[in-house]
């Protein structure tokens, strides 16, 4: 088991590791007229106004005491601000050497693509394949005029309706259809058959 001086030991040692908490972490001062408790920034403050208060009664040991104490934190506060700067200032060198890389990457990219699209020759530019040379598809077929049949090239066939089925005539009806002349029927070009 551990002792407790171990424990203490190591929580401090885990305070201090990290400064960036240090402007907002809440301390216990024990100062000469009992505990001052806030931020580096309100302990300041705090003893900034006791100290003026101890040299208005004329208790200047009160007072040079108190000015230590607010000089203290005051050393500790602008130590963890230049930390923090320090750290700000090498995050935004390290985000600006990443955004170079990335911009270079970029460029580097669109000149190789660049590049390739340039070597490749473009259609109907430069020298054309020969192509007797090219191997020629076999045409199997009695009438070898050397045309190959495409699906455009056939005649297109006009789509067939269905017809509805026809009522049975009657006798008298259909005597009376035989004595008139027929309709004339035409084909879909348009002319009259014959």
């Amino acid at each position: 088991m551990r002792s407790s001086k171990s424990r203490s030991r190591n929580k401090s040692n885990r305070n201090r590791n990290n400064p960036g908490n240090i402007i907002n972490r809440v301390y216990d001062s024990s100062g000469p007229e009992g505990k001052v408790r806030g931020t580096p920034q309100q302990i300041i403050d705090k003893y900034n106004q006791l100290t003026r208060d101890a040299f208005l009664s004329n208790d200047r040991v009160a007072g040079e005491n108190f000015q230590q104490h607010a000089e203290h934190y005051t050393r500790l506060l602008g130590e963890a601000q230049r930390e923090i700067e320090a750290r700000r200032q090498q995050a935004d060198q390290q985000n600006r050497e990443r955004q170079q890389r990335e911009k270079d990457a970029r460029a580097e990219r669109a000149e190789a693509q660049a590049n390739a699209a340039a070597e490749q020759p473009v259609p109907g530019e430069g020298a054309q394949p020969d192509l007797a040379d090219a191997p020629q598809p076999d045409i199997a077929g009695d009438d070898d005029n050397g045309l190959v049949e495409t699906p455009e090239s056939k005649p297109r066939r006009q789509p067939t309706r269905a017809r509805k089925p026809r009522k049975p005539a009657r006798k008298e009806e259909a005597s009376a259809a035989d004595a008139k002349p027929a309709p004339e029927v035409t084909d879909p070009s348009g002319e009259a058959a014959e």
